[in-house]
Formats: C-alpha cells, structure tokens, sequence
C-alpha cells in the first residue's frame, strides 16, 4: 500500500524524462504568481468584533497566500513528474510478458508399485509429490504440466500456468488404475509429445523413476531421439536408497512389503540425459530428491532473468496525481474559505 503513496523521485526511474525540461518554467510561473498577488486584495473573512479588528496584524495573510503559492508550484513538479512516467523497478507488478518469457516443463512421475517403498518418508511416491509441488511453487512464470506413468502413461495435466489446477491434480496422482511395469520410454515419449508446437524456446521434461524399463511401446532411446529433434532438455532422477528397501511385492496372498534389492537403470537414465543436454541426478532420501530440484531450479533459471527484465516495467504515475489532487483541493478550499478569491 505505501507504493501507492510514495513520491520519492529518486527511488523511480522514468520512461520520459524529457518532460523534466518543463521544470525550466518555473521561474516564469513564480514570477506571475508574483504579479497576481500584487493585484490581489490582501483581505481574509474573518468573525471577530471591530475593537479587536484594531488590533489584528494581517502579515499571517501574506504569509498564508505564499504557502498557497509554494503548494501551486509543488502541484506542477508533481504533474510534471507524472507526465515522465515514473516507475519502480521493485514493485510488485507482474505483467503478462514475464509469463510469455518463461520455460515450458513437463515432470514425468512413475508411479508403479515399486514406488510405494518405504526407504523415503513416507514413500517415494509421496515425496516425489511433495516435492515436486514445491519445485512448481517456485516456477511461477513457466507453464508446467505432469504425464504419470507405470506399464502405460497418460497426461494427468497438459502445461498450464495455473499451478493450482496443477496441484490439485498431482495430489491425486497414484499407481492404481494404471497397468503395472515401469515403461520409461513410453513416459518420456508421452511427455515430449505433451510440449505443443507452439511451446516456447525452453522446453524442459524431468522424468523420475525408481526402476528400469521393462515394458512399452517405445524404448527410451527412441524416446530421447524425440526429446533432441523437439529441442527438450531432459533431467533424469533416479529414486531409490543404496542397497535394500522395503518395497511392495504382489504374492497370492496379496501385496507385502520386502527388504529387496534397489534396481535403477542409471547407465539409461545417464544416457537420456547426456543426449538431451540434461543431467542425471540420483536420490537417495527425501532431502537428496529435494535437493535435486533445487539444482534444477538453478540450471534453468537464468534463461527467466535474462529475459524477464528486457520487459519494461508499468509507469506508475498514480502516487503524484493523488498527492497533487490533495494538495489543488487544499488551495482552491483555502482560496474559497479564507479568502474572497472567486468571489
């Protein structure tokens, strides 16, 4: 709110400031405010009885008239300055062109079985998805979508700016209505297809997964052949403590949690990335997956900053015609109350 009412010149910048000439002129104005005071009757209405009236001193008159004088001159600074279009380059305002400069990013979250084991709090699955809402909380200015995929892969949501909706959907994210296996290549075939035509120049896929391929209809070479002619960069996560975890296995008898080996394909997952540009990262606790994002984040976040401020901000020339409008009210109030000015 203080924004709104902050006339300090010198924390603004100006997109015109050839109508400081203009200041020039003050000399001038003073010098026919001068002039009209001379002709002016130095008189004032005021209620008091004569014998007082002997002894009243009118110098307060002439002193009142050239703090109106002194105020009319700070009104024309203050509509000069407005006219230079003042603006801040720390305000809040967030324009349509910071979200046409931003990055195009597709996560790729498997969700098979596997992902429910408990060597992360409170399983992979859920890490992952926590995670990944506050890598999107961070992203404010990129269109982010999320493909989820075990055996098969579908969009849960197409690229979107509206990170609420977003969320919303990831929250929902689960394994169960999904055929089971871990197809990596059909994941990222999904999500490379899910970046349109008309996506912007950054185009980035982060495709996390705890296993290695083991069904699809595409194969993650392919896939990455996808990503490179489409111009995606691919960061690969693999999820998944060193050595043994307690991981959920199908029996007759229904699912029971394990201590089995953890097998990720990272000689895959590195490759995909090295193809793409990208880089491999393994996680190997919630704090390592958290991590990781944080590094993403960086990797891509000059591209934001580089074109972000080539956008001009906003004039904001609203605080000085406020205070300008004030300070015309109180002269022409005083003029018409005090004084028989208009009269």
């Amino acid at each position: 709110m203080m924004d709104n009412w902050n006339i300090a010149f010198w924390d603004y910048e100006y997109l015109a400031p050839n109508w400081f000439y203009a200041l020039a002129l003050i000399p001038f104005i003073i010098y026919l405010l001068y002039k009209s005071e001379k002709k002016a009757i130095p008189d004032a209405e005021i209620s008091i009885l004569e014998n007082q009236q002997e002894n009243l001193q009118l110098d307060w008159v002439k002193l009142l008239r050239q703090l109106l004088n002194g105020l009319i001159i700070a009104i024309y600074v203050l509509l000069v300055t407005a006219l230079a279009k003042p603006y801040n380059w720390e305000s809040k305002v967030i324009t349509q062109e910071e979200f046409e400069n931003g990055i195009d990013i597709v996560i790729a979250l498997d969700v098979s079985l596997s992902m429910y084991a408990k060597d992360f709090h409170p399983n992979r699955l859920e890490a992952s998805k926590q995670v990944a809402k506050e890598f999107i909380d961070s992203r404010r200015t990129d269109r982010i979508g999320l493909v989820v995929y075990a055996g098969e892969a579908f969009t849960s949501c197409p690229t979107t700016l509206d990170h609420y909706v977003l969320k919303a959907q990831l929250d929902k994210v689960d394994g169960e209505n999904i055929d089971p296996g871990t197809a990596i290549g059909t994941g990222l075939g999904t999500a490379v297809a899910r970046l349109r035509s008309d996506s912007l120049t950054s185009k980035v896929v982060i495709l996390l997964t705890d296993g290695s391929n083991n069904t699809g209809t595409i194969t993650p070479e392919i896939a990455s052949e996808l990503a490179v002619a489409k111009n995606v960069k691919v960061y690969t996560i693999g999820v998944g403590t060193n050595g043994n975890a307690l991981s959920p296995v199908v029996t007759p008898f229904g699912v029971r949690f394990e201590n089995i080996p953890v097998e990720i394909d990272e000689e895959t997952l590195i490759k995909i990335a090295e193809k793409t540009g990208g880089k491999y990262f393994r996680a190997t606790d919630n704090e390592a997956l958290k991590s990781i994002y944080n590094e993403i984040e960086r990797l891509e976040k000059r591209e934001i900053k580089s074109d972000k401020y080539k956008v001009a901000k906003p004039a904001n020339p609203i605080p000085f015609i406020k205070v300008a409008l004030i300070l015309l009210i109180v002269v022409w109030g005083t003029k018409k109350v005090v004084f028989k000015d208009g009269k």
